[in-house]
Protein backbone atom coordinates (compact mmCIF):
# COMPACT_ATOMS: atom_id res chain seq x y z
CA UNK A 1 0.00 0.00 0.00
CA UNK A 2 1.14 2.96 -0.67
CA UNK A 3 2.25 6.24 1.86
CA UNK A 4 -1.19 7.23 2.99
CA UNK A 5 0.28 10.37 5.14
CA UNK A 6 -1.25 12.51 3.41
CA UNK A 7 -4.55 11.58 2.87
CA UNK A 8 -6.92 12.58 6.01
CA UNK A 9 -10.37 11.40 7.16
CA UNK A 10 -11.70 14.24 9.07
CA UNK A 11 -15.31 14.57 11.25
CA UNK A 12 -17.18 17.17 12.79
CA UNK A 13 -19.22 14.35 14.39
CA UNK A 14 -16.36 12.35 15.89
CA UNK A 15 -13.42 12.93 17.03
CA UNK A 16 -10.29 10.50 16.91
CA UNK A 17 -10.30 8.62 20.37
CA UNK A 18 -13.34 10.39 21.88
CA UNK A 19 -16.63 8.65 22.91
CA UNK A 20 -19.38 8.72 20.12
CA UNK A 21 -21.91 10.77 20.36
CA UNK A 22 -25.47 9.76 21.00
CA UNK A 23 -26.62 10.62 17.51
CA UNK A 24 -24.28 8.02 16.10
CA UNK A 25 -25.21 5.25 18.50
CA UNK A 26 -28.25 3.12 17.52
CA UNK A 27 -31.69 3.19 18.24
CA UNK A 28 -32.52 -0.96 18.88
CA UNK A 29 -31.36 -3.57 20.71
CA UNK A 30 -31.29 -1.65 23.99
CA UNK A 31 -29.34 1.38 22.62
CA UNK A 32 -31.56 4.57 22.45
CA UNK A 33 -29.45 6.52 19.94
CA UNK A 34 -30.26 8.71 17.15
CA UNK A 35 -28.99 6.07 14.83
CA UNK A 36 -27.48 8.93 12.31
CA UNK A 37 -24.37 8.92 10.30
CA UNK A 38 -21.43 10.97 10.92
CA UNK A 39 -20.47 13.91 8.52
CA UNK A 40 -16.98 12.45 6.78
CA UNK A 41 -14.63 14.51 4.91
CA UNK A 42 -11.55 12.99 3.19
CA UNK A 43 -8.18 14.59 1.41
CA UNK A 44 -5.24 13.74 0.03
CA UNK A 45 -6.09 10.70 -1.63
CA UNK A 46 -3.23 9.53 -3.87
CA UNK A 47 -2.71 10.07 -7.26
CA UNK A 48 -4.12 6.87 -9.28
CA UNK A 49 -6.97 7.19 -7.06
CA UNK A 50 -10.43 5.83 -9.19
CA UNK A 51 -12.85 5.48 -6.30
CA UNK A 52 -13.53 5.36 -2.50
CA UNK A 53 -14.71 2.73 -0.25
CA UNK A 54 -15.97 3.46 3.17
CA UNK A 55 -15.67 0.51 5.90
CA UNK A 56 -17.51 0.97 9.37
CA UNK A 57 -16.24 -1.70 11.67
CA UNK A 58 -16.45 -2.95 15.52
CA UNK A 59 -13.37 -4.87 15.66
CA UNK A 60 -14.32 -5.62 19.55
CA UNK A 61 -17.62 -6.90 18.95
CA UNK A 62 -18.23 -10.79 21.14
CA UNK A 63 -17.43 -12.42 17.12
CA UNK A 64 -14.48 -13.45 15.85
CA UNK A 65 -14.89 -11.20 12.57
CA UNK A 66 -15.83 -8.17 14.50
CA UNK A 67 -19.17 -6.28 13.42
CA UNK A 68 -19.54 -3.83 10.42
CA UNK A 69 -21.85 -1.30 10.93
CA UNK A 70 -21.76 0.83 7.18
CA UNK A 71 -20.06 -0.63 4.05
CA UNK A 72 -20.34 1.95 0.94
CA UNK A 73 -18.44 1.33 -2.03
CA UNK A 74 -18.13 2.91 -5.55
CA UNK A 75 -18.12 6.16 -4.26
CA UNK A 76 -16.48 8.29 -7.23
CA UNK A 77 -13.01 10.25 -6.93
CA UNK A 78 -14.90 13.53 -7.48
CA UNK A 79 -16.96 12.87 -4.07
CA UNK A 80 -14.77 13.73 -1.01
CA UNK A 81 -17.50 14.19 1.89
CA UNK A 82 -20.24 12.58 3.30
CA UNK A 83 -23.06 15.04 5.29
CA UNK A 84 -24.46 14.12 8.21
CA UNK A 85 -27.41 11.45 7.72
CA UNK A 86 -26.13 11.49 3.80
CA UNK A 87 -27.85 8.18 1.98
CA UNK A 88 -25.18 6.99 -0.17
CA UNK A 89 -26.83 7.38 -4.46
CA UNK A 90 -26.00 6.13 -7.62
CA UNK A 91 -23.21 4.84 -8.20
CA UNK A 92 -22.77 4.57 -4.52
CA UNK A 93 -23.61 1.12 -3.44
CA UNK A 94 -24.16 0.25 0.20
CA UNK A 95 -23.92 -3.10 1.13
CA UNK A 96 -25.63 -5.90 3.91
CA UNK A 97 -23.95 -4.92 7.20
CA UNK A 98 -23.78 -7.54 9.94
CA UNK A 99 -27.28 -5.91 11.40
CA UNK A 100 -28.25 -7.64 7.91
CA UNK A 101 -29.92 -4.58 7.05
CA UNK A 102 -28.24 -1.60 4.40
CA UNK A 103 -27.11 2.05 5.27
CA UNK A 104 -25.43 3.22 8.83
CA UNK A 105 -25.99 0.99 11.61
CA UNK A 106 -25.02 3.23 15.05
CA UNK A 107 -22.44 1.41 17.66
CA UNK A 108 -24.96 -1.10 20.36
CA UNK A 109 -21.97 -3.05 21.94
CA UNK A 110 -23.12 -5.80 24.83
CA UNK A 111 -23.72 -4.04 28.34
CA UNK A 112 -20.78 -4.32 30.40
CA UNK A 113 -18.53 -5.55 27.71
CA UNK A 114 -16.39 -2.19 27.53
CA UNK A 115 -14.99 -0.18 25.64
CA UNK A 116 -15.56 -0.78 21.86
CA UNK A 117 -13.64 0.59 19.14
CA UNK A 118 -15.41 2.06 16.17
CA UNK A 119 -13.29 2.42 12.98
CA UNK A 120 -14.62 4.61 10.28
CA UNK A 121 -11.99 3.88 7.25
CA UNK A 122 -11.90 5.63 3.55
CA UNK A 123 -10.02 3.41 1.14
CA UNK A 124 -9.05 5.34 -1.77
CA UNK A 125 -8.84 2.97 -4.68
CA UNK A 126 -7.31 1.55 -8.09
CA UNK A 127 -10.44 0.88 -9.75
CA UNK A 128 -13.58 2.67 -10.34
CA UNK A 129 -16.50 0.13 -9.33
CA UNK A 130 -15.65 -3.21 -7.44
CA UNK A 131 -18.17 -6.64 -8.36
CA UNK A 132 -19.57 -6.52 -5.15
CA UNK A 133 -23.43 -6.69 -4.98
CA UNK A 134 -25.18 -5.42 -1.98
CA UNK A 135 -26.07 -8.66 -0.66
CA UNK A 136 -22.38 -9.35 -0.46
CA UNK A 137 -20.97 -10.94 2.80
CA UNK A 138 -19.23 -8.01 4.80
CA UNK A 139 -16.55 -9.79 5.36
CA UNK A 140 -15.77 -10.78 1.65
CA UNK A 141 -16.36 -6.47 0.66
CA UNK A 142 -13.61 -6.10 2.99
CA UNK A 143 -11.49 -8.61 1.57
CA UNK A 144 -11.99 -7.05 -1.98
CA UNK A 145 -11.65 -3.46 -0.58
CA UNK A 146 -8.33 -4.62 0.76
CA UNK A 147 -6.85 -6.12 -2.73
CA UNK A 148 -8.00 -2.64 -4.58
CA UNK A 149 -6.82 -0.45 -1.43
CA UNK A 150 -3.63 2.09 -2.44
CA UNK A 151 -4.52 3.98 0.97
CA UNK A 152 -6.57 4.22 3.51
CA UNK A 153 -7.57 6.90 6.52
CA UNK A 154 -9.17 6.49 9.74
CA UNK A 155 -10.92 8.20 12.22
CA UNK A 156 -11.80 5.96 15.48
CA UNK A 157 -14.87 6.42 17.86
CA UNK A 158 -14.96 5.18 21.59
CA UNK A 159 -18.37 3.32 23.09
CA UNK A 160 -19.43 1.55 25.95
CA UNK A 161 -22.77 0.86 27.72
Amino acid sequence: MANSSDFILTSESIKNNQTLPNEQVLNGFGCSGENISPDLKWQGAPEGTKSFALLVHDPDAPRPTGWWHWLVINIPASKTEFKKGEKPAAPMLETVTDFKTLGYGGACPPAGHGVHHYNFTIHALDVETLDITVDTDPNTVEKIVKEHSIANATITALYQR
